[in-house]
């Protein structure tokens, strides 16, 4: 193109094509938004709707790679387990290959076209979800353009005798074409981009179509790379599911490795893009039917291989024994057992997390959301615990398996305001370098102080059901509004004096205000259904 020479055109082209996939699927995953996790926590229980589940993200995503470390945030998270995800790494590998496909088709000369009008829809609209669909289009069009500016470019390349005489180093020793070809699809982060720059090789006569499935194997190993770096910080689910995608896909390249001349031979039509296109859709149909029946066998062997650490089995749940279903009065000691647990994370969360203010303390934030997590895990099993078995309690049992469901989620909540509002008030505290005025860390200090202490007088409140002790819990709640608002009029009489640390900190300091009362509101919620039928000391609201 131009004055470019064919590797600078080619490389171009390779950009562009990165670029346009990047754009498309970040922008498709702002429209999916959160469904894609609900997704896949409800289809990824049952291995054959996991294999669909597998397909449909993989076209969504634009990357077997992106699935995969999506999977792994999943696993990490405890959200699902390692068998859970074997059948959605199969569907993945299929769905990247249907991408394929579809760029094999002679659609490219649209690409510029089609990203000018995306372009102007998305420069005149207005509307957010007008505007992310058109940056998607967007994408795809500089996805299609990219891989046009590469076939020029590789088409140039075969005029080179440099390139002529690495390709013919690279034929004469397959082994070497599927490491290289591998890390430069983890280099670049998608096995698409490889597998197309292989299919027009094969289209200029470069390579052959035997050649052509060595960079196939190459980038179906290389794109396992992004699931393993997204591991790299997650726990011992997290490892599991990314090397299951590892081993699912070396020991799908080992086994077809060996009928390469064969497979190109049966494909070969003529049509050299449409021939690689095929051989790679057919290789992940082939490798997905044959691994299928094994997805058992495979996660207990990845679960035995790749067990968790000392540190990772500390913690999991304590008291929630399915032996002891046969009982709903069991069943419900056992949740409150469990739920006390819950709140004792908690509760510890919200007297420490003044400290995230004071100091830039990474093992503090670390910790913090390990905490989190924790909550987050014992909510999880909680509910899923309680749910199993509440439609066999008798009514009493039922409602007051209901109260516990309820309350654990208010916990769940209280820990979420500060692992994510309290700890982001905090970070961004850090990142501005401002501080707080004497007389307003006297007063978070002195609301975090009543805060800790109506926590734990609400879930003692939780625990005895005792109707007294919930009536002191509304008092001092009305007490933390009244204090909230006090100090809020004493932050603005320091702003109305000039003081210069409550100028640089108004924002935060009210936010964080704000952010303990609404702690107050989640652990209070439950004590309300004690009074709703006495109320003694007439706290409750009166409705005329």
């Amino acid at each position: 193109m131009g004055d470019h020479s064919s590797l600078v055109t080619t490389l171009g082209g390779v950009a562009l094509f990165i670029l346009g996939m990047s754009m498309a699927s970040e922008n498709l995953q702002k429209i999916a938004a959160d469904r894609i996790r609900d997704i896949v926590t409800t289809l990824a229980k049952k291995p054959f709707w996991g294999l669909g589940l597998g397909v449909g993200l993989t076209m969504i995503l634009q990357s077997s790679g992106a699935v995969t470390s999506l999977l792994v945030g999943l696993g990490s998270a405890g959200v699902i387990g390692t068998q859970q995800v074997m059948s959605v790494i199969l569907g993945s590998a299929i769905g990247s290959s249907l991408v394929v496909q579809v760029l094999s088709f002679d659609i490219l000369r649209f690409g510029l076209p089609f990203f000018a009008i995306s372009f102007f829809v998305f420069w005149f609209s207005k509307r957010r979800i007008v505007k992310t669909c058109a940056a998607a289009a967007m994408g795809f069009g500089l996805l299609f353009y990219g891989l046009e500016v590469i076939r020029l470019g590789t088409e140039e390349l075969r005029n080179v005798e440099i390139f002529q005489t690495f390709i013919k180093a690279l034929s004469a020793t397959p082994l070497y074409t599927v490491l290289l070809t591998a890390f430069f699809t983890a280099l670049v982060a998608s096995s698409a981009v490889t597998i197309s720059i292989g299919m027009l090789l094969t289209l200029h006569g470069i390579i052959t179509l035997e050649d052509a499935m060595y960079w196939i194997f190459g980038a179906n190993i290389g794109t396992t790379a992004t699931a393993l770096i997204a591991s790299a910080g997650g726990n011992y689910v997290g490892r599991q599911v990314a090397w299951a995608h590892t081993f699912y896909k070396v020991a799908s390249v080992a086994l077809f490795i060996p009928f390469s001349p064969y497979i190109a031979e049966f494909f070969s039509s003529g049509q050299p893009t449409r021939d690689v296109a095929n051989i790679n859709t057919a290789f992940n149909l082939a490798a997905a039917l044959i691994f299928y029946p094994f997805l058992g066998y495979g996660a207990r062997l990845i679960e035995r291989l790749f067990p968790p650490s000392p540190h990772e089995m500390q913690f999991s749940v304590k008291y929630l024994n399915k032996k002891d279903w046969e009982s709903p009065s069991v069943v419900l000691a056992h949740a409150e057992r469990e739920a006390l647990r819950m709140a004792d994370i908690v509760t510890s969360m919200i007297e420490d997390s003044l400290k995230m203010f004071r100091t830039d303390d990474p093992e503090l934030v670390e910790n913090m959301r390990r905490r989190d997590d924790r909550a987050d895990l014992l909510a999880r099993e909680l509910n899923l615990y309680l749910a199993q078995q509440i439609d066999q309690a008798p009514d009493g049992i039922r409602e007051q398996m209901l109260k516990l469901m309820y309350f654990v989620t208010d916990l769940e909540a209280a820990a979420d305001v500060v692992d994510n509002q309290l700890l982001e008030l905090a970070q961004k505290k850090h990142h501005f370098k401002v501080d707080f005025s004497e007389d307003g860390w006297r007063e978070l200090n002195e609301l975090s102080s009543a805060v800790g202490q109506i926590a734990h007088m609400a879930i003692a409140c939780f625990q005895t059901q005792d109707k007294d002790l919930a009536a002191k819990v509304i008092f001092h709640k009305r007490n933390i509004r009244r204090l909230e608002q006090k100090m809020r009029e004493s932050h603005m009489t320091r702003l109305v004096k000039g003081t210069p640390e409550s100028i640089r900190t108004s924002s935060i300091h009210l936010d964080v205000l704000g952010e303990y009362r609404r702690i107050v509101g989640l652990l209070s919620n439950h004590v309300y259904s004690l009074l709703k039928d006495s109320d003694p000391y007439g706290l409750l609201p009166r409705r005329e």
